[in-house]
């Protein structure tokens, strides 16, 4: 009687969980569940309202580090050397003394993994010359992202007047971090070590445990303070889908990872990823005046995809091309039109820019005879 009870059991822990949409996140102020590639949102509970974001702030964060990474004004390689200020912060810390020296990855997986306050100081002061610039620079971004909810006072999140964010600004923020696909290296860490200059060593434990336990967690950031509850941004990919949850204002860390499971398992078992159109892909040429060569194919910057239900009836589109004018030099990346896809009605369903397949340098002197010469040949 007992294995078959136990076999019941496993039968019904293994099967699709379909939820009520007002039973998603029942211990939340607010919430939000997006489709990372579309922004698609796939549910959503007061998700403008203005709260604490505690230490989801360090996504901004560590979205201007990456920022700067990639743009080369930064190397995880690079040095840092730990100022009074940075191991004088209080909260979560990976207990960083003053003077010590680390390198950019060391920090940054502190930030990921364990959320130290110090780590992020640190980095901040690195990145921005200043906590005070760094936190401008966290604003103007904001502004950027056009988050209309979102105003900081600090870099790592702890409680502060006139300190605040919301579900949407953070899936936003959120969204925007893991394109820089090198960050869920950290994130997606459960624990690791920091060897420290003396040659001890600090355990880094991921605060959040759903990067452990949830089936295609690898990030993103978890957050408590006494003002702002337990609050967590959660990312997931199965597949060829990556959703992304956000969670805030909850009374425990456990009621925390229970509305975000929920909000995961949503958005896994109701919706799936429909393919338009690759990035990369050949949608046509367009004329380079002045280059090297005279027409040069034009490409997708990025996948297009639509977001349906699980088991809708496979949709067919229709794509327009629309090209602008572009002279040498001209490079990959650079904008030189945009394709409008649209259902069978017609309907614009979205629109993306396109790119040059390659570079085209400007033509030389040389180049341009060649061309008049072979225009030349061709008439006689």
């Amino acid at each position: 009687m007992k294995k078959i009870l136990l076999g019941l059991v496993c039968f019904f822990a293994f099967l699709p969980v379909f939820y009520a949409e007002e039973d998603l996140a029942p211990n939340s102020k607010s919430a939000i569940l997006i489709e990372a590639s579309t922004g698609r949102i796939l549910f959503e509970k007061n998700s403008d309202e203005q709260l604490k974001p505690a230490s989801m702030t360090k996504i901004m964060s560590m979205l201007l580090i990456m920022e700067a990474i990639d743009s080369g004004k930064l190397s995880l390689e690079d040095s840092v050397m730990i100022s009074k200020n940075a191991s004088s912060m209080g909260g979560s810390q990976i207990f960083l003394q003053e003077g010590e020296t680390y390198k950019v990855a060391e920090l940054l997986k502190g930030v990921a993994i364990a959320s130290g306050n110090d780590a992020v100081i640190a980095l901040s002061e690195k990145v921005g010359g200043s906590v005070e610039n760094f936190v401008k620079m966290m604003n103007d971004r904001a502004k950027e992202l056009g988050l209309s909810n979102t105003h900081f006072v600090n870099p790592h999140g702890l409680d502060a007047e006139n300190h605040y964010s919301s579900a949407r600004d953070m899936s936003i923020m959120g969204r925007e971090l893991i394109k820089h696909e090198k960050i869920l290296e950290f994130t997606s860490i459960y624990e690791d070590y920091l060897k420290k200059p003396d040659g001890s060593s600090t355990w880094l434990v991921n605060t959040n445990k759903l990067v452990r336990f949830y089936n295609g967690a690898d990030g993103l950031k978890t957050g408590f303070t006494e003002g702002a509850g337990y609050c967590v941004t959660t990312t997931a990919k199965r597949s060829e889908m990556r959703i992304l949850s956000v969670v805030m204002g909850v009374e425990t860390p456990d009621k925390r990872s229970s509305d975000t499971t929920n909000l995961l398992n949503y958005g896994f078992n109701t919706y799936q990823v429909e393919s338009i159109l690759k990035k990369g892909e050949v949608l046509g040429s367009i004329k380079v005046l002045g280059g090297k060569s005279e027409v040069v194919d034009v490409v997708l910057l990025e996948d297009i995809r639509e977001i349906v239900r699980v088991n809708e009836e496979k949709k067919s589109y229709q794509h327009e091309v629309i090209l602008q004018e572009i002279s040498a030099p001209v490079r990959v990346g650079d904008v030189v039109g945009q394709v409008i896809i649209k259902d069978n009605n017609g309907k614009e369903v979205t629109k993306k820019d396109l790119t040059v397949k390659e570079n085209i340098e400007k033509a030389n002197i040389w180049d341009l005879f060649q061309r008049n010469l072979r225009f030349f040949i061709s008439f006689v």
